[in-house]
C-alpha cells in the first residue's frame, strides 16, 4: 500500500461555478440559442479561473467569455465579460451586472 498525500488546505485545486451561477449563465445561453444567435458553448476549469465560452458557430473563437477569477475578488471583482478579441467589456463583484450587456443585446435580437 502507498501513502496517501492529503490535499493542501486553503486554495482549491481548481475553480468552478456554483450551481446558481451556472444556472444563471445557462439560462442566458438558452435564450440566446432560442433567438438563433449562439450554437455552442465550452466550459473550462483551471487553477485560477472558471470560463464559460459561447460560440456563434462551433469552429471559431467564442463571441463572449464569462470568466470567474476568485483571486480578483477583493480588487476589481471576480467576474468578467470578455469579447471575441479578448477585450474586457465588463468586470464586477456580482454576476448579474456583468451579464447585463449580453442581456441587452438579447433584447435587441428578440425585438428585431
Amino acid at each position: 500500500m502507498g501513502t496517501v498525500t492529503p490535499l493542501p488546505l486553503g486554495k482549491p485545486s481548481q475553480v468552478g461555478f456554483e450551481r446558481l451561477e451556472l444556472t444563471r449563465i445557462l439560462d442566458l445561453y438558452g435564450r440566446m440559442v432560442a433567438a438563433g444567435h449562439w450554437r455552442d458553448y465550452a466550459i473550462q476549469f483551471d487553477n485560477d479561473a472558471a470560463v464559460f465560452a459561447a460560440f456563434r458557430r462551433a469552429a471559431e473563437r467564442p463571441e463572449y467569455r464569462i470568466e470567474k477569477r476568485p483571486a480578483l475578488r477583493n480588487r476589481q471583482g471576480m467576474w468578467a465579460l470578455v469579447n471575441e478579441s479578448g477585450m474586457i467589456l465588463k468586470r464586477g463583484h456580482e454576476l448579474g451586472p456583468v451579464l447585463a450587456p449580453v442581456e441587452r443585446r438579447l433584447m435587441k435580437l428578440v425585438g428585431e
